[in-house]
This record gives C-alpha cells, structure tokens and sequence, in this order.
C-alpha cells in the first residue's frame, strides 16, 4: 500500500480494512497470474519429470540467455564480463566475479535493467540492518510464483483454499490490539493474515482460538510464529483438532529438527521445506518423501568453500535466473547448505540437498570448539521446562549474552537453569563467558522474523 492508502486503512472500521486488504490482494493476484505466470506452471510442471542430464541442459541453456541479457542491458555486466571469454558458457562461471549485498548495494544503478516504474520492487535486508531495493521484471514475479505455486500445489494447495499466512505485514490498528484481534482477512481468496509481531504469551491464546474456530487448510509463513503458538498449546493442554491442516509451507526461516517436529506433531501434518529469498535466490524445494531438491531450471547453485572451491558443505552462491530486473550472478547471498549424493524415488531428479544451514551469521562461536550451528542451539532445551523462548546474542568472542521469557509457574532458577545453562555448555564448552537475561519478551526483528541468534562478528 502507499502512505495515502495507509492513512485510509488505518482511520477505518474492521470490515472495510478486510476488504481493502482483498482489494490490495486482487491488484497484486492481477499482476502474478498473468499469461506467463501459467506458461511458467506449465513448464515446470513437465520438466520436473525430466531426467538429470536433461535438466541440466535446460540449465545451461537459461545460464547462456541469461548472461547475453545481462550483459546486453545492464552497464555494470557489460563492464564486469566484457574481458572474460566464453561468459556465457556454465562451465566458465568460475571465471566470474563474485558478489556480495555490499557490492551488489554500491553497484545497484548500474545493475538494474530497467527502471523502478517498470518493474516490481522488493526490499530486502531486515535481519542485517541495512535495506536493499532490487527489482523484478513482471515476467521473473510471474515465474517465481508459478514455481512456489507447483510446489504446493504437489499437497493440494491453490489460491482460494482457506489458509492462514504469517508474514511480516503489520495490518493491525490500536483497535485490534485492543479488542485482542491478532488478524484480518481476505474473504474473497480464503486468506486471514495473522500478526507476527505480538507474540506475547498473553495473546496466544487468542491466535490458537481463532486457528482453531477458522479451521485453515493450510498454514504458510513463518515458522517461529507458529511454533509459538503450538508450543503455547502444548503448554496448556489444548488439542488442535484432528484434519484440519493437510500441510505446512515454512517460509524466510531456518528449519530446525524441534521445530519441525512441534509443528508436525501439534498441527497433525506434514511440513514442506522450500528455500529463496526476497533478492531472488533460485529455489530449493522439498518433495513428498521430505528430501529437498535444486531447482536447476530456477538458477545455478555454488557450494564453496573459504577458497572459493567447491566443496559439498560451505557456504552459497547463486546465480538466478528469474531476476532480470536486478541480475543476481554469482551472488554470495549469505547462507550455507550441505549437499547429498543420495537419490529420491519422488521422480523428481534434481540433484538433493542434505540440509539448509541458514544464514551464516546464526551461528555462535567459542574459540574452544568453533561454530555451533542453529540447530545444536536449538536443542538446548532438551529437559528443560518453562523456557517460552531464547535468544543468543554475541557481539564478543569471550561472551554470549542470553535473553530467556520463562514461564514462572513452571521455570525455577535453579534445576531447569542448570539444566538449560550445562546444555548450552555443551554445545559452546566451558571457558566462554555466558550471562543470562530473565526478560519479559524478545522483540522479533522489523520483518516480522524471530532471529534465534544475533551474531555481529564475522568469523572466517
């Protein structure tokens, strides 16, 4: 919305604010489902049966086109790329710089295709600090949505299907807060959008009443919100009724084992992985035997080590085929994932990715043992009981800083402090200095994510 549809939101009445939001919907819905958008789910939906080698000569293909266009219409690829011989072969990509937020930042006039009024824009940068405008072509949303739609459209899910969607849209009003109203909806497509920024033990009982009344077929979002308010409900006894959810679609989070599990177990479903990001990322999407495949017709991923060499677990870079207004080429967006030399049998054949690791910075490290990912961090909770939620903060390398919401009737800072404190030992050994802080709640960041950890130092 702009600032003028935002002052008229804000000053109306419950029922016109959920039409607006339809309304808005519709606009946005008018824009991704155009005609490309079902050439795009057309395509994608047939080459997914494909074999391998097949996939990766549509691979190479859209690399080459790629390439020729960026260089065709943006001066900073033409500059880059112009020395380089054979750029548009894959098998040179090697020979191409890399590039990180920071520079893709500093270069951005340069890198853009085309003018903002032409496009589609989408900010990005809320966990970092520092805000990044890139833009879409409205062919690249149109091919990003036909994507995502395939894939959850594999467990029966399409637009109009009642769903309950976390995401970082602040929509509510002094009002709702008051009326402790977490939500608003879109009745003509079946969407009640739920507030991820009120994720105070006072008012999850009133998200999980309202889940529980509005009974949502699917739950798309992300993940922390949620796991919250199962974790509330498991707390407090309170069942959620049986075939309800056929299927979970986590979004813009890490995933760790406890979360899947909670969510699994709470919702009584299944929970579908699927990885971009707001830049462009090409997609990695999970299949119904729970095994997360490239999509190789989506871009090129690069598994690199400190070198630069490939290696099967490091950090990623990828080139994105469907970001044309803004190309992302050989673009170190910051996370890491782990490769795997398995098969599937779910007929689909892109290769297979053992695990998301997560943004590089959510790790903590000791000098002791090293980096300690997310999902060890995660599983400090193991035999503890009345910890709502943590999150570790480290701004020194001899010190963590740990903010913990505990429940007092259950929590005592002694057995389950201990408990939780040698859990953590474990994981970050013994000579780091840890200070805990027993606070009220922890703020979820300005994009509506819960960040586990906060790490500022940058650790080769």
């Amino acid at each position: 919305m702009g600032k003028f549809q935002e002052k008229i939101y804000a000053k109306s009445p419950n029922l016109i604010q959920n039409t607006l939001v339809s309304l808005f919907n519709l606009i946005e819905y008018k824009k991704r489902y155009g005609h490309n958008y079902w050439a795009f789910r057309k395509a994608y939906k047939k080459n997914n049966k494909l074999s391998l080698l097949q996939l990766q000569q549509i691979q190479q293909q859209k690399y080459a086109e790629f390439i020729q266009y960026a260089m065709a219409h943006s001066p900073y690829y033409h500059r880059v790329f112009k020395p380089i011989k054979n750029v548009e072969q894959l098998s040179t990509i090697a020979k191409l710089p890399i590039i990180n937020k920071e520079i893709l930042r500093q270069n951005l006039n340069e890198i853009y295709t085309i003018k903002k009024e032409d496009g589609m824009i989408s900010k990005t940068g809320g966990t970092t600090g520092k805000s990044l405008e890139v833009i879409y072509t409205k062919e690249d949303v149109q091919e990003r949505f036909a994507i995502l739609d395939n894939f959850r459209n594999n467990f029966g899910y399409t637009l109009g299907k009642k769903t309950a969607w976390f995401s970082g849209k602040n929509l509510l009003t002094a009002s709702d807060l008051k009326k402790n109203r977490f939500w608003k909806t879109d009745y003509w497509n079946k969407v009640r959008y739920y507030s991820t920024f009120h994720m105070h033990n006072k008012y999850l009982a009133y998200y999980l009443k309202d889940l529980i009344h509005y009974q949502p077929k699917y739950m798309v979002g992300f993940p922390s919100t949620m796991y919250e308010i199962a974790k509330y409900g498991i707390a407090n006894g309170i069942d959620f009724p049986t075939n309800t959810i056929k299927a979970i679609f986590p979004t813009a989070e890490t995933i760790t084992e406890d979360i899947r599990q909670v969510l699994e177990s709470y919702f009584k479903t299944n929970l579908y992985n699927q990885y971009a990001s707001s830049e462009g990322a090409p997609f990695i999407l999970e299949c119904k035997n729970k095994k997360l495949h490239l999509e190789l017709q989506s871009g090129v991923f690069e598994v690199l080590d400190e070198n630069n060499l490939p290696t099967e677990n490091g950090r990623l870079v990828v080139t994105a085929f469907n970001t044309h207004g803004t190309p992302l080429i050989r673009y170190d967006i910051g996370d890491e994932i782990e490769l795997s030399e398995e098969s599937c049998t779910c007929g689909n054949n892109n290769p297979l990715v053992q695990q998301i690791l997560g943004r590089i910075s959510d790790y903590i490290y000791s000098e002791e043992v090293g980096k300690i990912n997310l999902g060890n961090i995660s599983n400090c909770l193991k035999g503890v009981h009345g910890i709502m939620k943590f999150q570790i903060e480290q701004n020194k390398l001899d010190k963590l800083v740990v903010r913990i919401v505990k429940d007092d009737q259950i929590y005592d800072n002694g057995a389950n402090e201990i408990i939780f404190k040698n859990n953590l030992r474990d994981r970050v050994g013994t000579k780091i200095n840890i200070e805990l802080l027993y606070v009220k709640e922890i703020p979820v960041e300005k994009s509506g994510k819960f960040r586990l950890v906060k790490n500022s130092l940058k650790i080769n």
